[in-house]
């Protein structure tokens, strides 16, 4: 018997006809830079906001009077589509003015970019227009904070309840709403996205990094995306210590819950000192660089100031980089120690806060797991105990628990199978085990011939395909990629 679908599709049609206009307006904004510079591929970014335009202008007719009934189900849909579409249109400035000769490649990269995963196939990165490179940093930037979040914020014309939306794009096992409504909740997100993003341009400017320079890393590190307008990354910049202890404090603050800059402009400073996850991410990332730090002193040599800084430095910036999977590089850790690859493995699969624009497991999971562990062992010393999970000084249902529990057991598997597929494919072991993890904790560089000072250029077509989606599922965590491949998914 064929099963009906309940699945309100106008509603589906109607939204990511009016987010493929973000698109279009967006690509209409990079004329601009294309203009301001003097360069002559400004035209390709017509022809792509003009098929952006005309999908989105589809959509809209298709979605006519939509019923406003909307469930998880059109939530998934939308998010999951909405990145796909966004990441085949993005793609074809790059593939139309041959700065990526291949369709394949350019989606890669532009699914890179809007997942700010920051993997990348490119080795021409300084020979490429501003045109490009803005258009290439932008897509991290859209893709950061959420393209449906930021919509909501400034497209309130969608006339929809967006809170399926939000469940859908944001991250974690808890969602912090500023206000009752997600309108207002995503509008105060986005304030802090630019407020952040304006920060950091000014500082790099005071390190005197050019004006583009320092808008398009801005984008990046906010996003925490990585991709540089350098081909060296940051590491162009290695006689400037400041540049780099401000792309890692940045890139530190933006792997922080974003409710935090809203309780501290509330003044709710107690909020922020009692909050487990910011303080765990913290302790993480300091215990991480001080290992790595005294990994890399040669204590049979001369130890001074300048020595013990930069290895700090070095540490510092490449753990804040990988934890908050923006993938910055200063220096090539695939000639460190192999011991410091093993805690940089673990590092990338972490990640860093829930309701941040990073990756990975996230803290809050490993936290809660870890004192669910801990506790099932006072448990097993003392049956008749009872002893709660706790977080924040809140009891952690179990519901909440076993979703924590199997979201880290489905991405440890998920990783493993991902590794042997692309081992299959034709791609070293340490290559797959580095592209697999980087994928999908979206975090840019791996290891091997993918590492920092590598790319993904020479991996084959099928891989490329493959770590598209997988940086999809990453960026959406899992379910709202998958529930779409289930038969339940779509039976009434």
């Amino acid at each position: 018997m064929p099963f009906k679908s309940e699945i309100n599709f106008k509603l589906v049609a109607r939204v990511l006809g009016n987010l493929m206009l973000v698109e279009g307006f967006a690509l209409f904004f990079v004329l601009v830079i294309s203009l301001l510079y003097g360069e002559s591929d400004g035209r390709y970014f017509v022809y792509s906001a003009l098929v952006a335009l005309g999908l989105g202008g589809a959509l809209r007719v298709f979605g006519r009077n939509p019923s406003t009934k909307a469930g998880k189900r059109e939530g998934s849909m939308i998010v999951t589509y909405v990145w796909l579409l966004f990441s085949a249109i993005g793609a074809l400035p790059f593939w139309w003015s041959a700065a990526i000769p291949s369709y394949t490649d350019a989606f890669f990269e532009t699914m890179s970019g809007f997942t700010t995963t920051g993997a990348s196939i490119l080795n021409n990165i300084e020979e490429l227009s501003h045109g490009i490179l803005f258009w290439r940093s932008l897509t991290h930037w859209l893709g950061g904070l959420g393209i449906v979040v930021i919509s909501m914020a400034i497209l309130p014309f969608l006339g929809i309840n967006g809170s399926q939306l939000f469940v859908a794009e944001t991250t974690g096992p808890t969602k912090d709403k500023f206000s009752p409504k997600i309108n207002d909740t995503a509008r105060i997100l986005f304030i802090v996205y630019i407020s952040l993003t304006a920060a950091e341009t000014v500082f790099l400017l005071f390190g005197r990094m050019s004006l583009f320079d320092a808008v398009t890393h801005s984008f990046s590190t906010i996003a925490t995306g990585g991709f540089s307008t350098k081909q060296a990354s940051i590491s162009y910049w290695v006689s400037s210590p400041y540049i780099q202890y401000v792309l890692a404090a940045f890139m530190m603050l933006s792997g922080a819950n974003f409710a935090m800059f809203f309780f501290g402009y509330k003044r709710q400073f107690f909020k922020i000192a009692e909050n487990e996850e910011l303080r765990y991410y913290i302790y993480i990332m300091f215990a991480a660089s001080i290992v790595i730090m005294f990994s890399l002193i040669d204590f049979k040599g001369v130890v001074n100031f300048s020595v013990v800084e930069k290895a700090f430095r070095d540490s510092f910036f490449t753990i804040s980089s990988l934890m908050t999977t923006t993938g910055f590089a200063t220096v090539d850790y695939m000639s460190w120690n192999p011991f410091t690859w093993v805690v940089i493995a673990i590092i990338m699969l972490i990640g860093a806060s829930a309701g941040s624009t990073a990756g990975g497991i996230k803290v809050v999971r490993i936290v809660i797991a870890t004192k669910a562990c801990y506790y099932e062992f006072k448990r097993m010393i003392h049956p008749s105990a009872v002893i709660p999970v706790k977080y924040n000084r809140q009891v952690v249902s179990q519901d909440v628990l076993t979703r924590v529990l199997v979201f880290i057991i489905l991405y440890l598997v998920l990783t493993i199978i991902g590794i042997l597929v692309l081992m299959i494919s034709g791609m070293e072991v340490g290559e797959s085990i580095g592209g697999m993890i980087t994928c999908i904790s979206c975090v840019g560089p791996g290891f091997g011939a993918v590492g920092p000072m590598g790319n993904f250029a020479n991996i084959p077509e099928f891989s490329k395909w493959f770590l598209s989606f997988v940086m999809l599922l990453g960026r959406l965590e899992l379910y709202t990629v998958l529930i779409i491949f289930t038969p339940a998914f779509w039976k009434k």
